[in-house]
């Protein structure tokens, strides 16, 4: 396999991929080379994560996940070239992208509505435990959303927040438009992952099986033209909804 410029990754990085049972293979973007060194020691460390690459900016990202197609992308925001937040809308863009975690030191609501909307699974800060930071990345990979909760109050608190003028929000118009072509139990499952619950949360109280929350979740997905439950829970948020 040919250099990638700027891309960094272990000897085995070339290897052809492992099968879809093996471990969740991670792409690391930071422009610290400690931070990524941090990171690699602690995720290298989990017989279920393969710590495939790393990148030093947003513009090498779109290389690295060609080179090495990881099934997650830890990103930084703030890089000297193209920062994480262009990166990710970049990467979702296309036709099977990774998931991408964003992890940064800062937590603006900005960053954090521009993130999750460009389809960003999960943000979390740069302080969070090793342990948290693992999970985060297991559950991503397993297509649940994961953010920490001092983003998640933020977050909500920005979204559900009042207006600042009169008028027509396009964004709310837009958000009932799409949840009312949605069957009665379609919107229930949307409420609940804007409420923030995990599936089985949603199967426990809808009576369900978690099975089958899974599969409503894919439905609306599919239906919303949207890359995953935040977007979802986001839309819910945007219509008012919870």
């Amino acid at each position: 396999m040919a250099a990638v410029a700027g891309v960094t990754g272990p000897a085995t990085a070339g290897a052809p991929g492992p099968a879809a049972d093996g471990p969740v293979r991670v792409l690391i973007v930071d422009d610290d080379p400690l931070v990524r060194a941090g990171l690699s020691m602690i995720l290298g460390g989990v017989p279920d994560l393969l710590v495939v690459g790393e990148a030093a900016d947003g513009s090498e990202v779109p290389a690295a996940v060609d080179a090495y197609a990881p099934d997650v992308v830890l990103m930084d925001i703030r890089m000297p070239r193209l920062d994480g937040l262009a990166a990710t809308e970049a990467l979702r863009s296309l036709p099977r992208p990774p998931e991408v975690l964003v992890l940064t030191t800062f937590d603006a609501d900005d960053q954090v509505l521009r993130a999750l909307r460009a389809g960003a699974s999960g943000f979390l800060l740069k302080d969070t435990p090793p342990a948290e930071i693992v999970r985060a990345v297991l559950r991503v990979a397993a297509g649940e959303a994961t953010l920490s909760p001092t983003v998640t109050r933020r977050l909500i608190d920005h979204v559900t927040g009042p207006g600042t003028a009169a008028g027509p929000d396009p964004r709310r118009e837009r958000a009932l438009r799409l949840l009312a072509g949605l069957s009665e139990r379609e919107r229930e499952v949307a409420v609940a992952l804007g409420q923030g619950r995990t599936n089985a949360e949603i199967a426990a109280e809808l009576h369900m099986s978690v099975a089958t929350v899974k599969a409503y979740v894919s439905r609306l997905l599919t239906r919303l033209d949207l890359n995953n439950r935040v977007q979802v829970a986001l839309l819910v948020h945007d219509a008012g909804l919870v």
